[in-house]
């Protein structure tokens, strides 16, 4: 027996095979598109830390993964004969494969959202904290664009598994591809020839679609985008474009009061307390390093400053005014306006890799500005960009930069929201040594400008250089706040002094 293939190329021409394809196609696509928001809802809720989030969350994710979706359609179907006020909608067999679909799918895309979110690094929502931008803001700018990127292929698969799937809506009598071949060959028993051109649409489909996606991932796979190096004559025309940050002195109440005081703070982690009772002031202007062991607390410290870690006592105060206060539920508005005093550049970058040198610096101040503000914030991160010496590289991605070049964009994105108090955790430790010296010469020409920094470090000539006082920690206290001459000239009088000279590698007075 041989096929028909007159017959099998007919179907080709069929109005009522094409009105199918359009059904298969609408209805995939709106599943595919409602099950990727709604999943990523119940994705977010299924790692949330409240347990009347992630408790349901996950219940409906092992529900709908566990049952056949065949089931769910018969189910959704039949439901207005439990409740006869959804008939309206869930008696129409295209509604009803929706809601099937899409609950359905949900629980899958979630799992797949959830693996793209887990995939992000806490540093990225760090930087964002950092840069004062709220929790909606980091998800829509930072979490989001890096986990649908990550995901993508997942996701795209998925698509293709929902067309497949749609085949089962002719259990509920929908007119789709199977069910309009079913009908045909259940009147001229052409089995074979019909299936196969059922089959032939849907590879159809999911080339044409599947090819669409696949474009989509490959506009979002950042590393795969080649470096955008400027030229000479294009860095100088930007030069002239460029528009330099307005200077922001912070406005003394009270006399003169101190930028930054620490008193009293308190941070434990379980049992193990990292920070006791630690009282430290910073005077505007100040250069301060702090240095000390390992575990010491340092950067503990530092990361209470920007709320990076909560307080469990004490209390912080900015400028003279109140900032944090632990052991309370802090004011919103207050910590904004303090955050947005304070900068913070990190040990390990937390530059956004799905973002350009000059978009990473652009990011905060778009965020908190104006539209009509863009052209000034571009003209402002060029500058910024031409300061650290990086003007050239504006148009590259954090990958496509060394380790150096991250860490001077990072010091960059920070300097773009004018801040009064820069923190600096370990900016040189993630670096290679021939990197540290272009790192540390930004540094210092912040120094230089009066700028009040807080420098966690471990470049201990550097410390001795370039600050005003150097603190030095040891579990969780400070052992020793002096001026670089104090601590090198320390004797046996002065034995915490002495600690901290030792600690630095001086062993004999510097005269």
């Amino acid at each position: 027996m041989s096929l028909d293939w007159d017959y099998f190329f007919s179907l080709f021409t069929l109005a009522a095979f094409w009105k199918a394809c359009v059904t298969v196609v609408v209805l995939s696509t709106l599943s595919w598109g409602i099950g990727l928001a709604l999943g990523f809802l119940v994705a977010s809720a299924k790692m949330s830390s409240h347990r009347w989030l992630n408790i349901p969350a996950g219940l409906y994710v092992w529900f709908f993964r566990s049952v056949p979706l065949l089931v769910v359609l018969v189910f959704v179907f039949n439901l207005p004969q439990l409740f006869p006020s959804t008939g309206s909608f869930l008696g129409v067999p295209f509604i009803a494969g929706l809601v099937s679909l899409v609950v359905t799918e949900a629980a899958y895309m979630a799992e797949i959202h959830r693996s793209g979110l887990l995939s992000v690094a806490k540093g990225q929502r760090e930087a964002g904290h950092a840069l004062n931008i709220g929790f909606l803001g980091v998800q829509r700018m930072i979490v989001i664009p890096q986990a649908i990127r990550i995901s993508m292929p997942s996701l795209i698969n998925e698509y293709v598994t929902i067309i497949k799937l749609s085949s089962l809506v002719s259990a509920i009598s929908l007119p789709e591809l199977l069910q309009t071949g079913q009908r045909l060959y259940a009147q001229n028993f052409l089995v074979l020839e019909t299936l196969l051109a059922v089959a032939v649409y849907y590879v159809m489909i999911v080339t044409v679609f599947g090819s669409v996606l696949q474009w989509a991932e490959k506009k979002l796979d950042v590393p795969s985008r080649r470096p955008g190096t400027l030229s000479d004559a294009e860095c100088e025309r930007l030069r002239k474009e460029v528009q330099p940050l307005p200077t922001r002195q912070p406005a003394p109440s009270h006399g003169a009061p101190k930028a930054l005081q620490l008193r009293g703070i308190q941070k434990s982690y379980g049992e193990h307390q990292v920070l006791k009772s630690v009282d430290m002031n910073v005077g505007i202007g100040e250069v301060i390093s702090v240095i000390g062991p390992s575990g010491s607390g340092k950067t503990t410290l530092i990361r209470t400053v920007n709320m990076l870690e909560e307080l469990n006592g004490g209390e912080i105060v900015l400028f003279g005014e109140d900032f944090i206060k632990g052991g309370t539920t802090p004011d919103r508005n207050r910590v904004r306006a303090g955050m947005q005093r304070i900068g913070m550049v990190f040990q390990s970058f937390n530059l956004f890799p799905h973002k350009t040198a000059l978009e990473n610096i652009m990011m905060a101040p778009r965020y908190h500005g104006k539209p009509a503000e863009l052209e000034v914030n571009r003209k402002q991160a060029l500058y910024l960009l031409d300061r650290v010496g990086l003007l050239m590289h504006a148009d590259k991605y954090p990958h496509q930069l060394s380790g150096g070049q991250q860490q001077r964009v990072a010091i960059a994105r920070t300097l773009a929201l004018s801040p009064d108090i820069i923190l600096f955790d370990e900016p040189t430790s993630a670096l290679d040594p021939e990197m540290v010296g272009e790192v540390l010469k930004v540094i210092q020409d912040l120094a230089k400008e009066g700028m009040t920094l807080i420098i966690v470090t471990h470049e201990m000539d550097f410390a001795l250089s370039v600050s005003d006082r150097v603190v030095m920690m040891e579990h969780g206290v400070i052992q020793a706040d002096a001026s670089p001459a104090q601590i090198i000239n320390a004797d046996s009088s002065t034995p915490n002094l002495l600690r901290a000279r030792e600690f630095m590698g001086k062993a004999e007075a510097i005269a």
